[in-house]
């Protein structure tokens, strides 16, 4: 069997999942150790098909590791498989604009997507999960960070 090449920008099936609120894994090298890292996120987008965005807490020891190494993958769920997406962090703010607290803005520029469903199967249901603390707290500051991250043009505009 051939093997397949990679796909350089997402799906439109999977960039469509993208323009909602979702759950990722991103994976970065630890900048103090060298060892791989995995964290779970929900404050991510699809700006276009070759760039994904996304916010974490400023003081997160994910911003540090990306400086340190920008190389990144996040582990995508949507449209029956799981996609590795490789490519390279951009910090662009430590500091989302409209949002109560330090969030820190992340480009990441699509290198490589590849589906890492292991062979003969399909993802039947995809990851769930609930916000444990208060719901309109958790509803008010989603709407305030995605707002954010699709706002980055203005927000560059007036540093």
């Amino acid at each position: 069997m051939p093997k397949a090449e990679p796909m350089t920008v997402l799906p439109e099936s999977m960039f469509q999942v993208l323009q909602k609120e979702t759950f990722a894994l991103l994976h970065t090298r630890d900048a103090e150790t060298g060892g791989p890292t995995s964290s779970a996120i929900s404050w991510i987008i699809a700006v276009d098909p070759a760039r994904l965005r996304f916010a974490v807490d400023a003081r997160s020891r994910l911003v540090g590791n990306l400086k340190a190494c920008p190389e990144t993958c996040l582990t995508l769920f949507g449209d029956n498989k799981v996609y590795a997406v490789y490519g390279t962090a951009d910090l662009w703010t430590e500091r989302l604009e409209g949002v109560p607290f330090a969030l820190a803005g992340i480009d990441v520029e699509i290198r490589e997507v590849r589906d890492a469903m292991f062979y003969g199967a399909r993802l039947t249901s995809l990851p769930e999960y609930e916000k444990i603390y208060d719901k309109r707290a958790a509803d008010r500051l989603d709407r305030q960070v995605f707002e954010a991250l699709r706002n980055k043009a203005a927000q560059q505009a007036n540093p």
